[in-house]
């Protein structure tokens, strides 16, 4: 029996040392063929490899993208800012020249009202010294009332105060105002012929009109 077995057992084992070149064959066909697929998968990642750098310049195209808008939009935010400076400006602008207008009107307004109180005062002074007789105005109380009447009528015109001419001048309803009508041969048509009142001008504006009587 044991005989029998060896014998049977030495196929068995001849079949194996086939089996096992057999076996080695195979290995080695299968790495060259491991080696093989490694190579094209590694051509193949090298490939690939180019094309997975796209993504990187398509991040840097958002990127770019980006900051281009954001550059604009600080533009346009800086664009908005100098248009509204300049508004401010030009409304802080016109508010000066209209309080300069509205301070100079103010002081006019006050200046016109003074002088229109001191009028009846000159008119005081006129009077009383075309009332004086010629032999006394020699006299001291006159001329110190002659040489106040000079210095304030200095100082009206000094402030741009002036008389309108009235006397042998054509009417003109803007500077006189006519209260009286004679008949005349020796005077000229609508000629004032006498006044009564003196009008007086502060600057441009009259500020009294010279009462008048006209002649014709």
């Amino acid at each position: 029996m044991k005989q029998e077995e060896l014998r049977e057992e030495k196929p068995e084992a001849e079949k194996t040392s086939e089996d096992r070149e057999t076996a080695e064959q195979e290995e080695a066909v299968k790495t060259e063929e491991v080696s093989g697929e490694q190579e094209t998968e590694g051509g193949a990642t090298s490939e690939e490899a180019a094309p997975e750098e796209q993504p990187e310049e398509a991040s840097e195209e958002p990127e770019k993208m980006k900051k281009k808008k954001k550059k604009e939009k600080w533009e346009e935010r800086i664009e908005e800012l100098e248009d509204r400076v300049k508004r401010q400006m030009a409304e802080f602008d016109n508010f000066r020249k209209r309080t300069e207008k509205e301070k100079s009107h103010m002081y006019e307004v006050g200046a016109k009202d003074v002088i229109e109180k001191i009028l009846p005062v000159v008119d005081n002074f006129e009077r009383g010294l075309a009332s004086v007789p010629e032999d006394q105005k020699s006299d001291p109380v006159i001329d110190g009332m002659e040489k106040v009447y000079r210095q304030l009528m200095t100082i009206l015109t000094d402030l741009g105060v002036t008389p309108i001419e009235a006397v042998g001048e054509e009417f003109d309803p803007n500077y006189h105002n006519a209260v009286m009508h004679v008949e005349d041969e020796e005077l000229g048509e609508n000629v004032v012929a006498e006044e009564f009142q003196k009008g007086y001008m502060y600057r441009d504006t009259v500020i009294r009109h010279s009462m008048v009587k006209v002649a014709n």
